[in-house]
């Protein structure tokens, strides 16, 4: 499906654009007062419907190898992945893709708390250390405290920085870069599900005009990760770029939302803004399924206290005798 939201000054134009844009097939979701109009949002099919695999869908007789079992793929993913070699399979099952790091806004959309804003940091670091000057905007400006972090990270890089709380001030803030100048935009963390929090996200994704990529941190439930990826992919994601890949140990739910028709582009890796960002492909995707499974850390051993000294009685020196008067 694809999402649009329009605004006109009145309720007939913005249902002539609807219809001129997306047709009589359009399905109307919404429609709302605005400053200066009104806002209407819908959705209509499309041809490029996602790959969904439904668990149920797993063709009898046929072993899940264990490595993928291993990561809870679900079945149905995991037999198209074994036929064949892994790697080869990877590359045909699923997308591969470069970040879109173009002349349009890169737009780094997720959930809540999955790294976009340390995504945006390690990306910045990126383009100043190739010699580029990226502005950098936080579309998250009601809630507080959101934009910290990023302009920390601002002002070390010495990059500029937008703060914008509107679909509005985003585009506003994004039409005064420089020709060619690379922008990130780190948009607020969204429930895909929830039609308020949707509609904005849409709402600023359509006044950026720029590439939206979801941001999904590895070792989610496979389940819950497909279904969070097709509604990002319903609101404009068509990149997925994967978090916390060093520390997942189970890398189904990657695989799960690539599944949908998402493109994997890098991934995410620590903490350090200097780095942390690597390249996604077949062939390393194999190899990362096909390693042993991580060790569980274990705390040391405390040390061993030192013996104790054997128990002497102590002995005492004779008492002085009385001297005689």
């Amino acid at each position: 499906m694809k999402l649009r939201v329009i605004r006109a000054a009145r309720m007939s134009d913005a249902m002539a654009q609807l219809r001129a844009e997306l047709g009589e097939d359009a399905v109307l979701l919404s429609t709302r007062r605005v400053p200066g109009g009104v806002e209407v949002t819908a959705a209509q099919d499309q041809d490029d419907e996602p790959l969904m695999i439904a668990p149920d869908a797993a063709r009898p007789g046929r072993a899940i190898p264990p490595d993928l079992a291993r990561h809870n793929v679900p079945p149905a993913l995991a037999q198209r992945l074994a036929e064949g070699r892994l790697a080869a399979a990877l590359g045909t099952v699923l997308g591969f893709a470069a970040l879109p790091l173009g002349d349009r806004p890169l737009l780094l959309a997720g959930p809540p708390g999955a790294g976009k804003t340390l995504t945006v940091a390690k990306l910045a670091t990126r383009l100043v250390l190739g010699g580029a000057k990226p502005l950098l905007v936080s579309a998250d400006g009601r809630r507080a405290g959101a934009a910290e972090q990023l302009a920390a990270f601002a002002r070390v890089l010495d990059l500029p920085l937008a703060i914008a709380s509107g679909p509005a001030a985003l585009g506003k803030a994004l039409a005064r870069r420089g020709t060619g100048q690379p922008a990130l935009v780190d948009l607020p963390g969204c429930d895909p599900f929830n039609p308020t929090g949707a509609r904005l996200l849409a709402g600023l994704i359509e006044a950026a005009r720029g590439t939206p990529v979801l941001v999904l941190p590895a070792g989610l439930d496979p389940d819950e990760a497909a279904e969070t990826a097709s509604a990002f992919r319903l609101l404009g994601c068509r990149h997925l770029l994967p978090t916390r890949l060093d520390a997942a140990r189970r890398l189904g739910g990657v695989l799960a939302a690539a599944a949908t028709g998402l493109a994997l582009t890098e991934a995410g890796t620590g903490c350090d803004a200097s780095g942390g960002l690597e390249p996604l492909t077949a062939e390393g995707l194999a190899r990362r399924l096909a390693a042993p499974a991580h060790a569980v850390p274990r705390p040391e051993p405390a040390p061993a206290p030192p013996p104790a000294p054997a128990y002497r009685t102590p002995v005492f020196p004779p008492a002085p005798k009385d001297r005689p008067r």
